[in-house]
């Protein structure tokens, strides 16, 4: 026999929403090698392979940033310290549509253009704790993350870019 499951109670603490095409953050390619100045010690520079990582992140960074400026509908500067503990992320990702996918049938966002799932919410987290919403991406504890085209879920946006809601977690975690 199982113990009945515990129900967590989650606290929504803030809404981003970001125009722009989101970018998958992970694989890396080799650059060459490099001394430490301080060490002395020779690493292999590794570089991120997507150039589109970077924009990417510093629209999520600078849509979280509006998002705490502007949250409870004040349009001032709050004070709002780093999200810790225990937190959970539910992402909509709407990514651009293929001008080769069916114009008017639902597709699925599942070829290689829409981006790897797990790599698009890396992205994302960093841009988030880059604007010091989080304490540290390591206390997202759940995630929901879909991958949509524009208008083609009922919380996709009109145009790429991504819906994340942050939630602080309370309960018991057993």
């Amino acid at each position: 026999m199982t113990a009945p499951a515990v129900e967590h109670l989650r606290q929504h603490r803030l809404t981003i929403v970001v125009h722009g095409r989101p970018a998958p953050q992970g694989s890396k390619k080799y650059a060459g090698h490099r001394r430490n100045a301080a060490s002395g010690r020779v690493s292999a520079v590794l570089v991120e392979q997507s150039k589109r990582v970077k924009p990417w992140r510093a629209l999520v960074t600078q849509a979280t940033t509006e998002a705490i400026r502007t949250a409870h509908g004040r349009h001032v500067p709050l004070h709002f310290p780093p999200l810790d503990g225990p937190l959970e992320a539910d992402i909509i990702f709407t990514v651009l549509k293929p001008s080769s996918a069916p114009k008017r049938t639902r597709t699925w966002p599942i070829t290689r253009h829409s981006g790897d799932i797990d790599k698009l919410i890396r992205s994302t987290f960093d841009g988030i704790a880059d604007a010091a919403a989080i304490v540290d991406d390591a206390r997202i504890i759940r995630v929901t993350a879909t991958k949509a085209y524009p208008n083609e879920h009922p919380e996709a946006l009109d145009q790429p870019g991504a819906i994340i809601r942050l939630y602080t977690l309370t309960g018991d975690p057993s």
